[in-house]
């Protein structure tokens, strides 16, 4: 609310209402319980909104990190058998970045200390630089033994639950049979580590083992097949366009689905629970905007007077209406700007209170099992924090309405007939 708007006279007054006064001290408490009440409110909604945004980023900059845009699947099969020449159809669409074949299974991971299930990945050593998240996370000395002598990368949280690190030996027993005169027969074989990787993301740190190419063809008992091709695009924003293009070249017989398609259940219910969040705890600011309106009632009870000589001396109905709209818009914009620096100040330093308050209480407040990531994320997007102040301050000018509208109705001479 612009002060010009409204003259000194108006503006003193309006002050003075707020301040604690002898007989009206109570109301004042309930206006400065309303500031705080807005001020919450308008934190709460920020801090939560943000992690909200910091969430879905981060989920999203992982899942891309490690996974490609476009995924391109056969329809008549497990397999495409043709992958080499579809990939250099497609290379050189726009927009197109990097092309890579994968082959994809599950198996059984054992040590000496434990078994577990797990998702392995086969993957030629020049196709690791096109998941950038996962090329961040190894180290030379890694990529060199993938490379060079065919070791395996693993997820650093899966190696604690094996029990192992680089350097280890881990056995492999696969689901696919192999026929024997004794029968079927379980492959199972054994692979050393190359080194760890962690890219943040617990379902990949805890069940993902990377295999190189010509090692995971023996495994898979394949062979000049791949299971599916990454398409990593340069832009995610043209994934549609892309994926257009992508199917012009390719034939009926192949298809190609989006990063968003995969996930569009989990997508859809951040966007859903985001939406829900922001209503819920708008209503916050609308609890605190009632309060408002009750305190500044209570404040025209006892004005009465006051009102009434204002009037006697020339006050127009729309100069008290000015008086208690500036009165109620002064809680309300003070309670808006405190708690819109209270919001970005949380919401910027999440991480850093999680971390104090997991000390403080001794117990995770943000467990990687539950919420996949290892860290609190938080993203402030400017646009939000502003819709949230734009709310607050229209909740706050709507609640002195009717206190405003009350006190112009009073009449100068029934007010001062007791007086």
């Amino acid at each position: 609310m612009k002060f010009l708007l409204f003259n000194k006279t108006e503006q003193m007054i309006a002050f003075r209402y707020i301040k604690s006064r002898r007989v009206e001290g109570f109301i004042s408490i309930s206006a400065w319980f309303s500031l705080i009440g807005i001020m919450l409110g308008v934190a709460t909604l920020i801090v939560v909104m943000s992690v909200m945004n910091g969430f879905r980023t981060e989920l999203v900059d992982r899942i891309l990190g490690i996974n490609g845009h476009l995924v391109i699947y056969s329809k008549s099969g497990p397999f495409i058998s043709d992958y080499n020449d579809i990939i250099k159809q497609i290379s050189d669409v726009a927009n197109v970045d990097a092309v890579t074949p994968h082959l994809e299974g599950q198996a059984l991971a054992k040590t000496k200390a434990t078994v577990s299930g797990v998702i392995i990945r086969g993957l030629n050593w020049s196709d690791l630089a096109a998941k950038k998240l996962l090329w961040k996370s190894l180290n030379q000395q890694t990529i060199d033994n993938y490379k060079n002598k065919e070791e395996i990368i693993i997820g650093y949280r899966l190696a604690q639950r094996l029990n192992v690190n680089a350097g280890d030996f881990v056995t492999l027993i696969s689901p696919n049979g192999m026929e024997t005169a004794l029968g079927v027969l379980p492959i199972k074989q054994n692979f050393k580590i190359a080194g760890l990787f962690d890219i943040g993301m617990y379902e990949y740190d805890n069940n993902f083992i990377f295999i190189p190419w010509k090692k995971a063809e023996l495994f898979l008992s394949t062979k000049n097949i791949a299971h599916g091709i990454e398409v990593f695009l340069k832009n995610q924003k043209f994934t549609s366009i892309a994926s257009s293009k992508i199917k012009l070249k390719l034939n009926n017989d192949l298809l190609v689905i989006d990063w968003k398609k995969r996930n569009s259940a989990f997508m859809s219910a951040l966007a859903v629970e985001k939406n829900v969040m922001f209503v819920i705890l708008s209503l916050i600011i609308l609890v605190a905007a009632f309060n408002i309106i009750s305190s500044m009632t209570m404040l025209v009870q006892t004005k009465k007077s006051d009102i009434a000589l204002m009037r006697t001396m020339g006050a127009s109905k729309y100069v008290i209406i000015r008086i208690f709209i500036l009165t109620a818009s002064i809680i309300g914009f003070l309670g808006t700007l405190f708690g819109a620096f209270l919001g970005i100040i949380v919401a910027s330093n999440i991480e850093v209170i999680r971390g104090f308050l997991t000390t403080l209480l001794g117990s995770d407040l943000f467990s990687a099992e539950i919420y996949f990531l290892s860290k609190l994320p938080s993203n402030i997007n400017i646009n939000e924090v502003s819709t949230v102040i734009f709310i607050s301050l229209s909740l706050t000018l709507l609640a002195s309405v009717f206190p405003a509208w009350k006190a112009s109705r009073i009449s100068p001479a029934e007010a001062l007939r007791y007086e």
